[in-house]
C-alpha cells in the first residue's frame, strides 16, 4: 500500500508480471517468470506453465491436454496420487511448482521494500476445494511464507474497486483468467463485502483458448505440410507463442498473423480475422453461462438487479467475452459497462494488498472494510442408511461452525465411524468422500441414547476440521481435512448440477430410508417391550393389537411403497402410545425413589418416541464468527 492506494510491486525486468512459467534447465538451477518462456522452444521438456491448473487434479483428469504440454507426467504416478511432473530427470509436485512462483514474488517484494518479506495474503479461484485450498497453503509454506489469508480471486477484485467507490449495491464479478473461470456475486454495504453466490468451472480459461488455435494450426502443419510436429516439440510452442501474440493482438485490431520457422526450411503461415476467432473460439465462451445463471439463482437475483459488472483476468479482453457480459446482465439496455478501469491483470493483486493491509491494521480507508466470505459445495456426513446430514450448506458465508446431533442405532455400539463428503446430491454414495474418522470409546449404552455431537468448523481460508465428541461420557475426536488431491473436475462441474437434475429422485430415495429407520427404530423398541414391567400393565387386547400391527409393519418396511410404510409406521405408534406413557410414569417413580433418570433411562430402552439412529435428533446452527 503507498498511502492509501494499493500498487503493484515491480519485478527486476520493470514488468508488473511474473508469468507462471518455471524452468528448470539443470538441477538447482531455476528460472521463473519472462526468462523462462524463452526455454519453451529450447528445452521444453524442461519447463512447466498454468502449474495452477494441475492443482487438486488426477491422471485421468489430464489425459487430453497431454498432447499439447511441453513437460510429461512422471510413469509411476497411479490414479488418485498427487500429480509429479517430469522435468529433464527431476520430478515435481504442483504445489512445489508454484512454490517457485510464489519465492519470485517473495525476492521481488523484499528487493523493493529493503526488508525480509514472512507473511502473505494469497488469492485462489472462488471454486477451488478444500485440496486445492490446502495445496496453495502447502506452496506458500515452501516459499518460506505464512499464509495469513486465502481470499477468492472475485473477492479481492471487488475489494480493490470498493476502496475506490465506497458505495452500496449488488456486484458481480467475472473472473476469467488462464485455467479457471469464477463468477461471484458480492452485496456491498457500508464498508462490507458479502458474498452471497459463487460458481465457476475450474477447467475452463485463456489456455482453452489458445488450445483450440493450436489444434487448428497442427492440423494444418500435419495435412498441408506433412510435418510431424510430435517429433519437434519446440515447433508446438513456437506455435503456442504465436497464437497467445494473434490472440492478443485480435483484441485490439481485425486481422492478426501467425508465421512460424519449420524443419527443413519451411515456413508455417495463416492469417486469422476477429470474425473467424470468435467463431472458433465460442464454444469457450459459451460455457460461462451456465456458471452465471446458477449463481443469479442461488442468489435469489434477477440480471436487471446486479448494479455493477466487473470484469477480471486477461481473457476478459476479448470483445466477444464482453459482449457475452454485457447481454447476459442487460447491462447496454440500462445505459452501462463493465468495469474495466483497473487492469484485470492486476486487480486480484490488488485486492490481495487490500485484505493484507485489513489484517495488519488497515489505515482510515480500510479499518471499517470487512470481507466476507462463502464456501462453494455443500459439506456434511452420512447417516444412517447412507443419506448425506448437510451440516454446512453451500453458499454459507466463512468463516463458519455448525453444530449437529446424532446418536447410535446399534445397542452396546462403542464406535461411530465419521464419514465427511462434499457434494448435493442426498445420498453419500454420490457426493464427493473427503474424509473418514473414528470416534472410539464411547461406553455401550442402548441404542438411541449417546448423544454425538459432530462439529464442522470453516476457517477464514476455506479449510474444513471436523469433530465429534460423545456428550455423556466426554470422548471425543477430530480432523483437519487434508485429501490427497481434490475433486476432479467433471466432479466440481457437475455436482450442483446433478444435485438438480437428481433432485426428486433423490428425495424420494432418501425419504424412503429414513422411512425405513423409523420403522426399524420402533420395532426394535416394541421387541424390548416384554421386558419391562409396563408391559404387564396393559389389557391382553392392547398387547395383541401391538403384536398385530408390528406383524403388518415388517411386511411394510422392506417394500418401496412409501405411504404405505408411514401408515404402518403412524399406526404402530399409535397402539403403543399407551405403553410408552407407563414407561414414562414408571421411570418418573423410579428417580423420586433415589434412581436416577440416566439410570432409569438405560432400563427403558429406547421408546417410540426416541431419536432416530444416527440420524439428525437436534439441529443448532452457529452464526459466523
Amino acid at each position: 500500500m503507498q498511502g492509501e492506494q494499493p500498487v503493484v510491486i515491480p519485478g527486476e525486468d520493470g514488468s508488473n508480471l511474473v508469468p507462471s512459467v518455471v524452468a528448470i534447465p539443470e538441477p538447482k538451477t531455476v528460472i521463473v517468470g519472462h526468462a523462462a518462456r524463452a526455454h519453451l522452444t529450447t528445452t521444453p521438456d524442461k519447463v512447466i506453465y498454468s502449474a495452477k491448473r494441475l492443482m487438486g487434479r488426477g491422471l485421468e483428469d489430464i489425459q487430453e491436454e497431454l498432447a499439447l504440454f511441453p513437460f510429461r507426467i512422471a510413469e509411476d504416478v497411479q490414479p488418485g496420487e498427487v500429480l509429479r511432473i517430469q522435468l529433464g530427470d527431476q520430478q515435481f509436485t504442483p504445489p512445489e511448482i508454484s512454490a517457485q512462483v510464489l519465492r519470485r514474488l517473495k525476492k521481488n517484494a523484499e528487493r523493493y521494500l529493503g526488508t525480509a518479506v514472512t507473511k502473505a495474503v494469497i488469492t485462489v479461484p472462488a471454486y477451488f476445494n478444500d485440496a486445492q485450498r490446502q495445496a496453495t497453503k502447502d506452496a506458500g509454506r515452501m516459499a518460506g511464507l505464512e499464509v495469513m489469508r486465502l481470499v477468492n480471486e472475485p473477492t479481492a477484485a471487488a475489494l480493490a474497486y470498493g476502496l475506490d467507490r465506497q458505495k452500496d449495491g449488488i456486484v458481480a464479478v467475472y473472473d476469467l483468467g488462464g485455467g479457471t473461470f469464477d463468477i461471484s456475486i458480492l452485496k456491498l454495504h457500508e464498508g462490507i463485502f458479502e458474498v452471497i453466490a459463487t460458481n465457476g468451472d475450474t477447467h475452463l480459461g485463456g489456455d482453452d483458448i489458445d488450445n483450440l488455435l493450436i489444434a487448428i494450426a497442427l492440423d494444418d502443419l500435419h495435412g498441408d505440410l506433412n510435418v510431424d510436429y510430435r517429433k519437434h516439440p519446440e515447433v508446438v510452442q513456437a506455435i503456442r507463442r504465436e497464437v497467445i501474440d494473434a490472440k492478443i493482438a485480435l483484441s485490439s485490431q481485425q486481422m492478426a498473423r501467425i508465421s512460424v520457422d519449420l524443419p527443413d526450411g519451411k515456413v508455417y503461415r495463416r492469417e486469422i480475422t476477429r470474425e473467424q476467432f470468435e467463431q472458433i473460439i465460442q464454444q469457450v465462451i459459451d460455457r460461462t453461462k451456465g456458471p452465471c445463471l446458477q449463481a443469479l439463482k442461488d442468489a435469489d437475483l434477477q440480471p436487471e438487479q446486479i448494479d455493477e459488472v466487473v470484469l477480471v483476468g486477461g481473457s476478459t479482453r476479448i470483445p466477444l467475452v464482453r459482449r457475452l457480459t454485457d447481454e447476459l446482465f442487460h447491462l447496454g439496455a440500462r445505459g452501462k459497462k463493465p468495469h474495466t478501469e483497473l487492469n484485470p491483470d492486476e486487480v486480484v493483486a490488488l485486492g490481495a494488498a487490500v485484505q493484507a493491509h485489513i489484517l495488519e491494521g488497515g489505515s482510515a480507508a480500510t479499518e471499517d472494510m470487512l470481507l466476507l466470505d462463502v464456501t462453494p459445495l455443500s459439506l456434511g456426513i452420512e447417516a444412517l442408511g447412507g443419506v448425506v446430514a448437510k451440516i454446512v450448506q453451500r453458499n454459507s458465508t466463512i468463516p463458519a461452525s455448525a453444530t449437529e446431533h446424532f446418536t447410535t442405532g446399534v445397542d452396546g455400539q462403542t464406535n461411530v465411524a465419521i464419514h465427511v463428503v462434499q457434494g448435493e446430491r442426498e445420498l453419500a454414495k454420490d457426493c464427493r468422500s473427503l474424509a473418514r474418522f473414528d470416534l472410539k470409546g464411547i461406553p455401550p449404552m442402548t441404542a438411541g441414547l449417546p448423544r454425538i455431537e459432530v462439529k464442522f468448523l470453516i476457517d477464514a481460508n476455506g479449510i474444513l476440521h471436523v469433530s465429534a465428541r460423545e456428550q455423556r461420557s466426554g470422548k471425543e475426536a477430530e480432523i483437519e481435512v487434508k485429501p490427497t488431491y481434490g475433486l476432479t473436475d467433471e466432479q466440481v462441474e457437475t455436482m450442483i448440477l446433478d444435485s438438480f437434475d437428481n433432485a426428486e429422485e433423490d428425495f424420494q430415495q432418501r425419504q424412503l430410508i429414513e422411512a425405513r429407520n423409523e420403522a426399524n427404530t420402533i420395532l426394535s423398541a416394541v421387541e424390548k417391550a416384554p421386558a419391562n414391567a409396563a408391559w404387564n400393565l396393559l389389557s391382553d387386547e392392547e398387547r395383541s393389537q401391538i403384536a398385530l400391527v408390528s406383524e403388518e409393519l415388517r411386511l411394510l418396511k422392506d417394500g418401496d411403497n412409501l405411504e404405505l410404510l408411514r401408515a404402518g409406521t403412524g399406526a404402530l405408534d399409535k397402539a403403543t402410545r399407551r405403553f410408552a406413557e407407563l414407561m414414562m410414569e414408571g421411570a418418573v417413580a423410579s428417580a423420586l425413589h433415589g434412581e436416577t433418570m440416566e439410570s432409569a433411562g438405560e432400563k427403558l430402552g429406547e421408546g417410540p418416541t426416541a431419536p432416530h439412529p444416527f440420524a439428525p435428533a437436534e439441529i443448532k446452527r452457529d452464526s459466523a464468527e
